[in-house]
């Protein structure tokens, strides 16, 4: 092994006091808005404390604090370069290297040295990313010849993350484990190292593993990305001061370090170039390195410099760190070519000049921040409470009272819901839609009679005017039920293009026959549902039994009756699914809203205690259709009389029917029709009767036609139609929005008591088991509540400077 150097009690490097002091006088002037702060601004040793709390309360990992990182490639003398400007001895032993980060947070106090070594914990034993833990790694350490093989064994530690870490401290038989059998060949994982003491200023730095080009047998083929990404990791965040280590016995093109300072630093504002190993240029190439030390080459806003740092045998020998500067500053004095460099360049050469300027750099950086850091802390913040506003309300003490206001809170929602909101989301808004559709379903079952017997020459059926203020005969039309039972919905519509177009089954709006388009719904025989004049006349003949000649039994009409109720009990059921699956969407929703944000309870209710209730209803209604009876005679005896007028015209050749309905009074011109004259006359003869009519009224005059009975019959169904389906269109969804909808509220809070288990003497257990958080997210909570309470302290440390 190697000796380490001999420390002097007053401190090296940056934990030298007399330099630190320097820092502190010369930053000063430097920083930004110190002018119009004059007796306000805080000194530059409040700065270093401020940062230090900064770091050591851990919040560096939740913003981006100024420090300084040192990279390089594999034996480019990071570690040398370390020990020179830090006073702390690094594991250097022959044929080892850097395999994980080592941080270190210098601190001044008026206390002893000590030194506490933590394993900072980012990720799992698989590589992925776990919470973010500080293990302590064995007690104090009070003497500084303790800190080497105290990270040595830390470093293991963090290398075979299978084994408890513990064990590295004492475990002998885990001494003898090499890097090349570790579990792991590098690490995200860092080594911390938390220094502090009289001799020591105040500073941060992070020493990185060094690039590398390729893997030994015994490394992974990830490693050499792995140590690429984590020192990207540290080197692109803006206040890392990027400490270029760059060795002269090597290609300056060869070296991976700068090509990836350069990626994150493209214009070298935040990097300072180190030319490491000057004695091991080979004679007569030494000028290729001068260039940088001018800065011609790869120039740097820090500038390049160059140190010597002792050899192994020296190191064997036990050079103390006053000789190692001695014999540094011999090298550069009396050294051709460095000796003889331009007087201007002399200042970028040697350790003490290098650690001046990374004094300055630092403390410059930290007034700069100063203010962002500020502004970070607050967005950091306010970001953090946001997470934790989004988190399921904590559990209360008293279980039993928050999970009664949680359904005290649930059925009043519910309640709400129910009886209507207005939002365009609301369960009546969804609902509704579907009631529409079941409607124009119903009216879509009216038979289709056409008053004419089959294979007349003449199909098309004008459209009864008389139905036009009742019924929506713009809307898009329904597709059969019937015809297509497996379709995704029976509540299909064709297209406005289509919207003329006569229902598969009955006559729609009208309830009469239209012209069949070859765009219009089609079932497997199209003609099925026409009802033609002459067949209702020859089932009324067959259905006589002792009947006079001029009546007809009544199951001629009940048949064709039966024949469209029956169909209503597909509609009515999807109507019910539809508004049973609405409901229980909103309510599982109501659920997750309340019930949800309990930890390990809850509940996942349906509507189905309303289920049987309402399909019972639905399939009662259903029934009492079967029988067809009526008490409103007026109304069906008016529509009766309208379509038996209707049909008559509609076999007249002459087209008595179409001038009839489409009379207008004539004008005062003189040109006027004799059908026009005629149908005046008529009408003004009637009205000085005082029978007031109107033209279409005429119909009821015409001759008896000897189809009259089946016309009769085929008016009578038809206008028993207009009255039973706009009762029962009403009837089913006013039963379903009582039974299901409204009626869901009934019981509820009994069925959530009994279900939840709210009563009885295991309800405080239950109680606390359903408000307990899961494990995730009291995880969760008290991750970001840990963060919050450092960014606050960090908060109001930082308040405390101007005051």
């Amino acid at each position: 092994m190697l000796t380490p150097l001999r420390l002097t009690t007053a401190g090296v490097g940056l934990s030298n006091p007399t330099l630190s002091l320097h820092r502190r006088r010369n930053a000063r002037p430097n920083q930004p808005f110190a002018h119009d702060r004059v007796g306000l601004f805080p000194p530059q040793n409040d700065f270093d404390s401020l940062r230090q709390y900064l770091v050591n309360s851990s919040v560096q990992a939740d913003m981006d604090l100024p420090m300084i990182a040192v990279i390089g490639s594999q034996s480019a003398g990071k570690s040398s370069l370390i020990e020179s400007i830090s006073g702390i001895t690094l594991p250097r032993s022959a044929g080892t290297c850097t395999r994980c980060p080592t941080e270190c947070k210098l601190a001044r106090s008026e206390e002893a040295w000590k030194c506490i070594v933590k394993l900072h914990i980012t990720t799992g034993p698989s590589g992925q990313p776990c919470d973010v833990t500080n293990v302590s790694f064995g007690p104090p350490i009070t003497n500084k010849a303790d800190v080497e093989d105290r990270i040595r064994r830390a470093q293991r530690a963090i290398l075979n993350p299978s084994i408890d870490a513990q064990k590295f401290l004492y475990d002998s038989e885990l001494d003898e484990r090499t890097a090349e059998q570790a579990e792991l060949s590098f690490s995200k994982n860092s080594v911390s190292l938390e220094i502090s003491g009289k001799d020591v200023a105040d500073l941060s730095f992070v020493d990185l593993p060094g690039l590398i080009a390729s893997v030994g047998s015994s490394g992974k083929d990830g490693d050499i990305e792995l140590v690429k990404g984590l020192v990207a990791s540290y080197i692109k965040k803006a206040s890392c001061v990027i400490l270029l280590t760059v060795t002269c016995e090597t290609d300056f093109e060869n070296q991976g370090a700068h090509h990836l300072a350069k990626q994150y630093d493209p214009e070298g504002k935040r990097t300072v170039g180190v030319l490491t190993k000057p004695d091991r240029i080979p004679p007569g190439e030494e000028y290729r390195w001068l260039r940088f030390i001018r800065n011609e080459h790869e120039p740097l806003v820090n500038h390049w410099y160059c140190v010597k740092q002792p050899g192994s045998l020296m190191l064997q020998n036990g050079i103390s760190w006053a000789e190692a500067r001695k014999q540094e500053n011999d090298f550069f004095t009396l050294t051709q070519p460095w000796s003889t460099v331009e007087s201007q360049y002399q200042k970028f050469m040697c350790t003490s000049n290098l650690t001046e300027q990374l004094s300055t750099i630092l403390s410059e950086l930290i007034a700069k921040r100063l203010p962002e850091i500020h502004q970070e802390l607050y967005d950091v913040s306010g970001k953090t409470q946001e997470e934790m506003r989004k988190l399921p309300k904590a559990p209360s003490n008293d279980a039993v009272a928050e999970v009664w206001h949680v359904v005290s809170e649930f059925l009043r929602q519910l309640s709400r819901r129910l009886e209507g909101t207005p939002d365009a989301d609301g369960i009546l808004q969804t609902i509704r839609p579907h009631q529409q559709a079941f409607k124009r379903a119903i009216r879509a079952t009216a038979p289709q009679f056409v008053p004419r017997e089959r294979g007349h020459h003449r199909e098309e059926l004008p459209v009864p005017e008389f139905l036009a203020n009742e019924e929506e005969l713009q809307e898009p039309e329904v597709e059969s039920v019937v015809a297509k039972p497996n379709a995704e919905s029976v509540f299909n519509f064709t297209s406005k293009a289509d919207s003329t177009a006569p229902f598969v089954f009955g006559a729609g709006a009208g309830g009469v026959a239209g012209k069949h388009t070859p765009n219009s719904p089609t079932s497997v025989n199209p003609q099925s549902s026409k009802i033609y004049l002459d067949d209702v006349f020859k089932h009324a003949q067959r259905a006589r039994t002792r009947e006079l000649p001029d009546n007809y039994p009544f199951i001629v009409q009940k048949m064709y009756i039966e024949e469209f109720t029956k169909k209503w009990a597909l509609p009515s059921t999807v109507l019910f699914d539809k508004v049973y699956d609405v409901l229980k969407k909103d309510l599982n929703h109501l659920v997750r809203e309340h019930f949800g944000k309990m930890g390990r309870g809850g509940t996942n209710h349906t509507p189905g205690c309303r289920y049987e209730a309402g399909k019972g209803k639905v399939d009662w209604l259903l029934e009492l259709e079967k029988m067809p009876t009526t008490l409103n005679v007026h109304y069906y005896s008016d529509y009766k009389d309208k379509f038996l007028a209707y049909y008559k015209g509609c076999r007249d050749e002459g087209e008595l029917i179409r001038k009839l309905q489409n009379y207008k009074a004539p004008s005062a011109s003189p040109h006027k029709e004799a059908f026009q004259i005629g149908v005046n006359k008529a009408l003004a003869g009637l009205n000085e009767a005082g029978i007031s009519v109107h033209a279409s009224d005429l119909l009821k005059l015409l001759p008896v036609d000897p189809m009259e009975p089946a016309l009769v019959i085929m008016a009578g169904v038809r206008a028993y139609f207009q009255v039973a389906y706009k009762r029962f269109s009403d009837m089913v969804p006013m039963a379903i929005d009582h039974e299901v909808v409204r009626g869901l509220e009934k019981g509820m809070e009994h069925a959530l008591r009994d279900g939840l288990n709210l009563t009885g003497p295991d309800a405080e257990a239950r109680c606390r088991l359903m408000v307990q958080e899961h494990s995730t997210v009291v995880s969760k909570r008290t991750e970001l509540q840990k963060k919050l309470d450092r960014l606050q302290a960090a908060s109001l440390e930082l308040r405390k400077l101007f005051v």
